[in-house]
């Protein structure tokens, strides 16, 4: 959008497009966090020969590829004439990327009541997802020059091929799944309510308990790890002084969350996902206290990053897979199997989270002097205090919450959610009228 989509328009008028397209971003992604269970309710409620997730799939993979190409390319030129189609098929492009999403994972517990081979699945997501994110970004500038021809510049029409590979790519993904998974028609799905209008699953979802417990502690994980990673800048240029160690910020975690996808599977068969939750937390507070007291030791500040970006999948994908069982312990009390809905939650947590990262990083930067020309040089020892309290002191206290909450209220494991998936089929198989025992 900076470099390439208004070339040839007179600056202005680009600033003005600019300007739009970044605040839309930022609207959107305030926007998702009450969309997201309203889309979640529209794909639990399809009902198609596909079964309920996979017409998304189709839908919105296929809609997304189309869009995606029609914005980056900027219509051709056409967003330099109609601004206002260019921001409406930009809200789309947004929608259905978010049924596609939605429908990814909530196609997840329709595939496997067993809670074991809900991790795998998680996994195997995850990891495939960070194969994907990751190797789009190491492989988006080569692309980009290679097809600018342009003297090692980017143009265009660099922008424009990397585009359509990506579109299709993204196509391509959406129809193996399609065609490629197939949802289990079991006792617990086919004999469940109907999942009713929106007011009725939002009043479903709080009335699952666990489904709120654990996102109140995925939350807070949620804010201390965004507010730390957007102000990491800060802590390499203002603080250490040091911007070339600055890269491994990128390269510790993308490790980090490879190994963790790979493993997370392995991991599970011999330690419970609880206390694999509650290790990850604990390695956490441990990271904080190095980067409170040791943030300019070099050899220790290497140390504190492997520590906060180490457990971070796990505790992630442990989050998704509670989510998951906490949709038979909601079918259980309520009698509705609120599926997509459910797993909407998590990536509803992490746009909040998002929301509050984005003021919160200008706040720092200003608060603590980190702006405009100064340096390292430039920093007083308050002025330190100031950006290791809001970077790491106040995101330890979130993280301690957060494990306490985990600790105390969520309730389901491995165990007590295959007795709940027992007893919601033989309630089920018995009285045929979809459960809505409080039991």
């Amino acid at each position: 959008v900076t470099n390439s989509l208004f070339s040839g328009v007179d600056k202005a008028v680009a600033g003005k497009l600019i300007g739009i397209i970044t605040s839309l971003i930022v609207i959107i992604r305030i926007a998702e966090i009450f969309v997201d269970p309203l889309l979640g309710n529209l794909v639990d409620n399809t009902t198609t020969k596909l079964g309920r997730f996979r017409p998304w799939q189709l839908i919105g993979g296929l809609v997304s590829a189309v869009l995606i190409v029609m914005v980056y390319t900027g219509l051709f030129g056409l967003v330099n004439v109609n601004t206002t189609l260019f921001i409406v098929l930009f809200v789309v492009l947004d929608v259905f990327y978010s049924l596609r999403d939605i429908s990814y994972w909530g196609m997840i517990p329709s595939i496997s009541s067993d809670s074991h081979q809900r991790g795998i699945y998680t996994a195997a997501g995850t990891f495939t997802g960070s194969l994907g994110y990751n190797g789009l970004t190491i492989a988006v500038m080569p692309v980009v020059t290679f097809f600018s021809f342009d003297a090692g510049q980017q143009n265009q029409n660099g922008w424009t091929a990397f585009i359509i590979i990506v579109a299709l790519l993204g196509a391509l993904t959406a129809l193996s799944v399609v065609f490629g998974v197939k949802e289990k028609q079991s006792t617990l799905r086919t004999k469940a309510q109907e999942n009713g209008n929106p007011i009725e699953a939002f009043r479903a979802l709080i009335h699952n308990d666990q489904l709120m417990w654990t996102a109140l502690s995925y939350v807070f994980y949620a804010v201390a790890n965004v507010a730390t990673g957007g102000v990491m800048v800060y802590l390499f240029k203002y603080v250490i002084g040091r911007m070339d160690l600055f890269p491994v910020t990128g390269v510790i975690p993308i490790a980090c969350g490879l190994i963790m996808s790979v493993l997370f599977p392995v991991i599970t068969r011999w330690v419970p996902r609880r206390y694999l939750f509650l290790i990850g937390m604990s390695v956490m507070v441990v990271a904080y206290l190095l980067l409170i007291v040791a943030s300019t030791n070099i050899p220790l500040l290497l140390v504190a990053l492997v520590l906060f970006y180490l457990p971070q999948t796990q505790i992630q994908m442990t989050v998704i897979v509670c989510l998951e069982d906490s949709i038979e312990y909601g079918q259980l009390k309520t009698g509705k199997r609120n599926e997509a809905v459910t797993l909407s939650v998590r990536p509803m947590l992490d746009k909040i989270a998002g929301a509050f990262s984005n003021g919160f990083v200008g706040f720092v930067a200003v608060a603590a002097g980190m702006i405009g020309s100064a340096t390292a040089a430039d920093m007083t020892a308050k002025d330190i205090t100031i950006f290791k309290t809001f970077a790491f002191m106040i995101p330890l206290v979130c993280i301690v919450l957060g494990l306490i909450v985990f600790a105390i209220f969520v309730k389901i494991d491995e165990k007590a959610h295959a007795r709940l998936v027992a007893k919601l089929t033989e309630n089920l198989a018995t009285a045929g009228d979809g459960g809505g025992n409080d039991d």
